[in-house]
């Protein structure tokens, strides 16, 4: 089995699209370790705030269908693909790393350049995986959040419950 981090973020009907992504995930993958919820402004272009979280899992899929299976539960939450890059989403799934996984792994490029990019993908990371190591950088995620610049993206904890819990959340 491979440790496998994820974030999701919603700016449409938030709330709704965050729940189904959780209920796949844990009714594909089983047990899911799950950080605190986010409120951030859109990034990249002007819209309604998103919502943003890091999901881990266990899977013995390889990155390939992993990242199929994903974009499957985006589609099935009425994901669209036509619109520009940075652009309102239902639900967005990304894989940030796959184990220890570095370079292009079937067409995803491992680690994803965000962590160490967005606030809204970086803390949440630091919450769920403080002691684990960037696979390029071989430094901690709680290393790489001290030293963040976090006065470049506002994001704050929303309260947040997935089945009767309170996030961030261990399955």
């Amino acid at each position: 089995m491979t440790t496998v981090y994820l974030s999701l973020g919603s700016n449409i009907d938030r709330e709704r699209y965050i729940v189904a992504a959780l209920d796949a995930l844990a009714e594909n993958f089983g047990d899911l370790r799950i950080s605190s919820v986010y409120e951030s402004e859109a990034v990249g272009f002007k819209g309604d705030s998103f919502f943003n979280l890091v999901v881990a899992i266990e899977t013995q899929c390889s990155v390939g269908r992993l990242s199929a299976a994903l974009k499957a539960i985006e589609d099935e939450n009425g994901r669209t693909r036509q619109g520009p890059k940075f652009s309102g989403r239902t639900l967005d799934i990304d894989i940030l790393t796959y184990g220890s996984a570095v370079g292009d792994v079937e067409g995803v490029e491992l680690p994803r350049r965000e962590i160490t990019e967005n606030a809204f993908v970086l803390w949440p990371l630091a919450e769920i995986a403080a002691g684990d190591l960037h696979p390029e950088l071989q430094q901690s995620y709680e290393a790489l959040w001290s030293a963040y610049d976090k006065s470049a993206q506002q994001l704050w904890v929303v309260e947040f419950k997935w089945r009767e819990h309170s996030l961030p959340f261990s399955s």
